[in-house]
């Protein structure tokens, strides 16, 4: 199956002014509807991570004018709870995942056994939009440079595993973000914070066939899976270094991605009229089939069940689907559909999780309130001396088997 998503890679800057309209651009070809998600991983060791994530969500709001929800996943420890599951399905149902600042090397660990490298392709594959930037640009390549190891700590010039996702979509490449750091002043902070002589130390350890693509400051490289199309927007250029070898790819250029993959008679063109975005079309779904229309069935019971606040309702469904599952399973009934179903089983579970918490714990909690003004109304009433009054109140709340008792402290109450 070919992709029809987009991959964009930023060096920097992916939620400041620089980036606005690159993120407006991807979001309006998805359409309004596009359901956009920060993912808070490689941030997750940070004491601050809820004020990234907080701060992502309101320049979302702010300046690019699209809501923006968290997927927050901030440790493997999380692996099987109801945190992690309420993430895991977050990003499924994501359209747009923005992943940004922190260590990439915390990140990929955090990532490697775990459903995320998984979940990002396969909605990459059906038409999402993923923006690794800054640090999360580090983690998608072949390899990653540990920048706080080498830099702040001084560890000899190594890399680090990958997530390799680009090579899902035929991409052997290394990601270099931050590849015209200046912050330096005195001293070279090119390539990442390494500078000139360390990073050709690092250059010289990376596996033959895997090339550097360098990504400026301030700007993104737009790799178009539908369209077989990288383009380079924002304030600087990508460099694509194969050994010695090296070339600068301005703001505008438009190459086809057979370019990075080393094929020679793919050039870089200049951008024309046709290159304007437009929407995305969805994908067609597969014809359906006999396990996956009882799945779908069971799911519409249990989305009835959401709508309408019936936790029972969801139950039942979630226990249907579980009885299908191992129905199915025992028979060696459509095998290669069974895990994906019990992915949507787990999903199901996390909601009625939530729609569980967010309900009131038991009666009294549900009742508190309206009984409690209803018992100073009557209190009003006795201090008037209305007392046929005061008493039908109380006649009123018991026959909803609510039982009133006058103590020298004051009336209380209970479920009878």
């Amino acid at each position: 199956m070919s992709a029809k998503g987009t991959i964009v890679l930023m060096g920097s800057g992916e939620l400041t002014a620089t980036m606005v309209e690159t993120h407006k651009h991807r979001l309006a070809r998805l359409g309004p509807g596009a359901r956009a998600v920060f993912l808070d991983t490689p941030a997750g060791f940070q004491l601050n991570a809820d004020q990234i994530s907080a701060k992502a969500v309101e320049y979302f709001q702010t300046k690019v004018g699209h809501p923006m929800e968290v997927a927050s996943f901030k440790s493997k420890n999380l692996l099987g709870t109801l945190e992690s599951e309420k993430a895991f399905l977050t990003l499924r149902q994501a359209d747009f995942v923005l992943v940004g600042p922190g260590s990439p090397t915390y990140a990929v660990n955090q990532w490697s056994g775990t459903p995320v490298p998984d979940i990002l392709a396969r909605r990459i594959e059906e038409g999402a939009c993923l923006v690794a930037a800054s640090a999360a640009a580090l983690t998608v390549g072949a390899c990653t440079l540990p920048v706080y190891e080498i830099y702040k700590v001084g560890e000899p010039p190594h890399w680090a595993p990958g997530l390799d996702l680009l090579r899902r979509f035929g991409l052997n490449l290394v990601v270099v973000p931050h590849w015209n750091n200046a912050e330096g002043g005195n001293h070279d902070t090119r390539f990442c914070f390494m500078g000139e002589p360390r990073f050709r130390a690092l250059e010289a350890l990376l596996p033959g066939d895997a090339p550097v693509l360098g990504v400026d400051e301030h700007t993104a490289c737009i790799i178009d899976l539908s369209q077989n199309e990288a383009r380079i927007h924002g304030v600087g250029g990508v460099t694509l270094r194969r050994g010695e070898s090296e070339l600068t790819l301005k703001k505008g250029a438009v190459v086809p991605l057979d370019f990075f993959k080393g094929g020679r008679q793919a050039e870089p063109r200049e951008p024309t009229p046709a290159d304007a975005d437009e929407p995305v079309t969805p994908p067609a779904g597969p014809p359906p089939d006999p396990f996956w229309e009882t799945v779908h069935a069971l799911e519409a019971r249990f989305r009835a069940g959401q709508e309408a606040r019936d936790n029972e309702g969801m139950a039942a469904a979630i226990l249907e689907l579980e009885r299908f599952i191992w129905s199915a399973a025992r028979d060696l009934d459509s095998e290669t559909s069974i895990p994906a179903a019990r992915e949507r089983l787990r999903e199901w579970v996390a909601l009625l999780g939530s729609s569980l918490a967010a309900g009131p714990r038991n009666a009294d909690e549900c009742l508190g309130p309206l009984v409690e003004e209803l018992l100073g109304l009557r209190d009003d009433l006795r201090r008037r001396k209305r007392w046929q009054e005061a008493d039908a109140l109380r006649d009123c709340l018991q026959r909803a088997k609510v039982v009133v008792e006058d103590t020298a402290g004051g009336a209380r109450w209970r479920i009878a």
